[in-house]
């Protein structure tokens, strides 16, 4: 019997993802440098990928002053960003059914919870693990595990949402179902692992997720 819902936040709660490459985006047009989106997309929710963002940047131009023009216009961005469509709805069903609501994180707390207080869903998670909460991070299984342990859990128990290919591992490999939901930024993942696939958490009701995932065992894969 499922007995909690675990979701990731950047991209399946909130498009987080999508401000931010927008704000780099916009700073290089401001100052006529190419953008390349492609390169951008690439790291979102892989937390082991990096690159230099201001690689098109002469090595003479003030970093610093440029990372103030990005934040700037990603605050911006980011404040008017509302909850992805079936968010609220699924948590709340979830909440009825007194389910247990967990949030897996690459992303720190700092970062995590103002969102979740902003669109007035913080108090219905009952517990949040994020970055530094853990020894690593997706698509290692920590954060997912560390969720499953303070529920007191095993991970067919419980129905992970993921937005990326990395978050997806990381739950299969705690052994939860893995819902999922692909954004913008991250359509073109694989997603072959995960136990469903939907355009958003809009399309389907929580009934429906209880019943297909109803006295089954999860198995892990990848």
């Amino acid at each position: 019997m499922i007995q909690a819902l675990v979701f990731d936040f950047d991209g399946l709660i909130i498009d987080t993802e999508t401000p931010l490459i927008d704000a780099y985006a916009a700073v290089h047009t401001r100052h006529g440098v190419p953008f390349d989106r492609a390169v951008f997309i690439r790291s979102v929710g892989h937390a082991e990928y990096a690159f230099d963002p201001w690689h098109g940047f002469s090595p003479h131009a003030d970093r610093a002053a440029l990372e103030l023009e990005r934040r700037t216009v990603k605050s911006d961005l980011l404040a008017r960003q509302p909850v992805l469509p079936g968010a609220a709805e699924l948590i709340t069903a979830a909440r009825s059914r007194n389910l247990r609501i967990g949030l897996a994180s690459n992303s720190e707390h700092a970062w995590v919870e103002p969102h979740l207080r902003r669109i007035g869903l913080l108090p219905h998670f009952d517990f949040l693990a994020c970055r530094e909460d853990a020894a690593s991070p997706k698509p290692e299984p920590d954060l997912y595990r560390l969720v499953l342990n303070r529920f007191g859990l095993r991970g067919d128990e419980a129905i992970a949402f993921e937005d990326s290919a990395t978050g997806v591992l990381a739950a299969k490999r705690a052994n939860l179902w893995a819902v999922a939901v692909p954004g913008p930024s991250t359509a073109h993942h694989d997603f072959s692992p995960a136990d469903l696939r939907a355009t958003s958490l809009a399309e389907f009701s929580l009934d429906h997720l209880l019943t297909r995932f109803a006295g089954q065992a999860a198995s892990p894969r990848g």
